[in-house]
């Protein structure tokens, strides 16, 4: 999944999203149960039980619904549980197609559309926002993420470039960081953001990990591995259960050749899809080792084809791009992975989502697909080592 909002609840103590790993159930049943949720080993779940109990008690009250959104996008950011995502979507349901809707619930309903890739109505919605309160920090902050993973990087450095009078120095190198990492000077944005965690303050553990996981980014596609790891591993330190943080070390991981150590990284993280993909292909590589490894192997990758076999019966159309790694990685039919990858480009364009597209292009010999990847390399002057190795491992 993409990057999307990650811990932007952190820069600016206001909602954000995370690479969701599913779509949303909403239950027809406000009394449904579930899941028994460990309350007690996570106060912040008790919490957002509380709220909500308040909110069933005015639900057209943005001054409850806001805070039950929020924290039910935090507690889904942290779990990788996307039921929480259905939790505030519920919260906002008196809004959800508002036009005059408060401008706190219209960032938050942004958030949840981005989140299922609707990219477009969240842009729209913070443009409603921001027309309205040009100097709306977390507005700003989020339409520049979901403009960088739709790849318009001048207009999302335009959003960063109006943040940095607003916000704090390491909120809006971060944000630029992004954008201009993947338009042709990753060197001078990872050097703008490193110097940014130099001047930040040691309490913003949650944005220095923001910012660590994408200078670790920037770091990796410069083909600067050891630094990269270093900052991966000072991430996590920091936010041990930011599951995005979690899939990309993982993945870097996994291009170092380093399976059993995503598979030590995971092996609890089976209920969030996008980890529950990197575990599996970690296991894949050492499944030949012993009969148990092999069993343990088969039972999740089974189990995976079955999760994503539910997700296209419910038409949800967020798992493209791992589904896209694991029928190329684990099924072998480039042909359908590939098909797969197109209709993910379509809509989103980091450079995983490029990365898979070109893969997938390269194992079905589709010079049309390949040339796609090309043009938005040389277009935007991408500098990424190990997408350019498979690029030129195709020619």
């Amino acid at each position: 999944m993409s990057r999307l909002l990650g811990s932007m609840l952190l820069a600016l103590l206001v909602a954000a999203a995370l690479p969701v790993t599913a779509k949303p159930f909403v239950p027809d049943d406000d009394t449904a149960v579930l899941e028994r949720l460990p309350e007690k080993s996570d106060p912040s779940l008790a919490v957002l039980k509380r709220q909500r109990a308040a909110l069933a008690q005015a639900p057209a009250d943005p001054a409850l619904a806001a805070p039950v959104a929020r924290r039910a996008i935090e507690a889904a950011r942290a779990t990788g549980d996307p039921r929480f995502l259905g939790q505030a979507q519920a919260a906002l349901a008196p809004w959800w197609t508002a036009d005059d809707a408060p401008p706190a619930i219209l960032v938050l309903r942004a958030t949840l559309k981005q989140s299922t890739h609707d990219f477009d109505g969240a842009r729209n919605d913070l443009d409603r926002i921001i027309a309205a309160r040009p100097s709306d920090g977390q507005a700003l902050l989020t339409r520049a993420t979901v403009l960088t993973v739709q790849g318009r990087y001048a207009d999302a450095e335009r959003d960063c470039a109006r943040l940095a009078a607003i916000a704090q120095e390491l909120v809006a190198a971060t944000c630029a960081a992004a954008p201009v990492s993947l338009s042709g000077d990753a060197s001078g944005a990872y050097r703008t953001l490193m110097r940014a965690l130099s001047r930040s303050p040691a309490a913003d553990r949650g944005l220095q990990a923001w910012a660590y996981a994408l200078a670790a980014e920037i770091a990796a596609r410069r083909g600067e591995y050891k630094d990269a790891d270093a900052h991966f591993r000072t991430a996590l330190a920091l936010d041990r259960r930011d599951s995005y943080l979690l899939g990309a070390y993982a993945d870097f991981l996994l291009d170092r050749q380093q399976a059993a150590e995503v598979v030590e990284l995971l092996r609890n993280e089976t209920t969030n899809d996008a980890l529950f993909l990197r575990l599996v292909l970690a296991e894949a590589r050492l499944a030949g080792r012993t009969p148990v490894v092999q069993s343990t192997f088969v039972a999740h990758r089974d189990e995976l084809a079955a999760r994503f076999d539910a997700a296209r019966r419910r038409g949800d159309i967020v798992h493209r791009r791992e589904e896209a790694r694991y029928v190329l990685s684990l099924e072998g039919d480039a042909r359908r992975a590939l098909a797969l990858a197109q209709a993910n480009w379509a809509v989103q364009r980091e450079p995983a989502d490029l990365r898979i597209l070109a893969e997938a292009a390269k194992a079905a010999g589709d010079a049309i697909a390949r040339s796609t990847a090309d043009s938005w390399i040389a277009a935007h002057h991408l500098e990424d080592a190990t997408l350019l190795a498979v690029m030129g491992s195709a020619k």
